[in-house]
């Protein structure tokens, strides 16, 4: 009578696993399928990338491995390499250096500078000629998206450094050539550029205090959860759910990056990249739209 009992209560635990499985799958379908139902609306190419950090194996690459041009994301290795050289003790980042709007363009070296009327930091520009400090510019690039900040730092760390400090963190196609602005680079196609895998890779690592110390990658998480520009991954989001994140866009470019908090401990990186969006401000509302359906997924997946 026990070994029939025992067996029967084996049975109900293996139909309770399979059935808890299918659930799971299904739920997971489901998510897939709404999110490809966004994609499909929208006019535009769009790559999604999408990891939950408690439980790495449930994750959604759609399109991961296309190649963007990388537009304002390219900040935040910069950010990553500053820090690392500052620990490298090649520089530190409460020290100054002197502001200009003066740099060499990676083709010719020729000079060219940064137009204030297409930045988004007006406030740099008027230091232009004094000492700022390096945290205060790194804060600048990454909150306002400073492109003047951006250069001055670029060059001080060196835009190969960083792309071998991104290959060093599993980012295995992203390449950071160059500062912004570069126009004659541009024309030649050297741009900067990325993929949403390489992009989830890199936020992963801060998330998870791999892209420098625990206290730098903290601090990395604290500035970009100031960003100003929260137009996609937090658009939607309750107010009690935190967004560390970067943005970048351009003509038909639209991008979202961050690792996302949610109020009982659990976190999740997301990914919205696209281009050639025929409507810029339907196209992010739509992109905010795939934030909010992840959201949603992460949390029905604990009820």
């Amino acid at each position: 009578m026990t070994s029939l009992l025992s067996k029967f209560t084996l049975s109900l635990f293996v139909l309770s696993f399979i059935f808890s499985c299918q659930q799971k799958v299904s739920k997971f379908e489901a998510f897939q399928t709404s999110i490809q139902a966004q994609l499909d609306s929208i006019q535009g190419d769009v790559a999604v990338a999408f990891i939950n950090l408690s439980d790495p194996s449930d994750s959604l690459m759609i399109n991961a491995d296309e190649e963007f041009h990388a537009a304002s994301t390219m900040k935040v290795p910069v950010m990553v390499e500053l820090f690392k050289q500052q620990n490298q003790g090649k520089l530190n980042l409460s020290d100054s250096i002197l502001l200009k709007n003066e740099f060499r363009s990676i083709v010719d070296s020729s000079l060219y500078s940064m137009d204030i009327s297409i930045d988004s930091d007006d406030d740099s520009y008027g230091k232009i000629g004094t000492a700022v400090a390096l945290k205060d510019l790194m804060y600048s690039m990454i909150t306002v998206s400073s492109n003047l900040a951006t250069n001055v730092l670029i060059e001080l760390v060196g835009a190969k450094n960083v792309t071998a400090t991104m290959r060093e963190l599993n980012a295995d196609k992203i390449q950071v050539l160059r500062g912004v602005e570069d126009q004659k680079a541009y024309d030649l196609g050297l741009s900067n550029s990325t993929t949403a895998k390489d992009l989830l890779m890199i936020m992963k690592s801060v998330a998870e205090n791999e892209a420098g110390t625990e206290a730098d990658c903290k601090q990395m998480i604290a500035i970009m959860h100031d960003q100003q520009y929260n137009e996609i991954i937090p658009f939607f989001l309750p107010k009690d759910v935190q967004v560390a994140h970067k943005t970048g866009s351009i003509t038909g470019v639209h991008h979202d990056a961050g690792i996302v908090y949610l109020p009982d401990g659990r976190s999740y990186v997301l990914v919205l990249l696209s281009k050639n969006l025929v409507d810029f401000d339907k196209g992010t509302e739509q992109l905010a739209e795939i934030s909010k359906i992840v959201y949603e997924y992460v949390v029905g997946e604990k009820e």
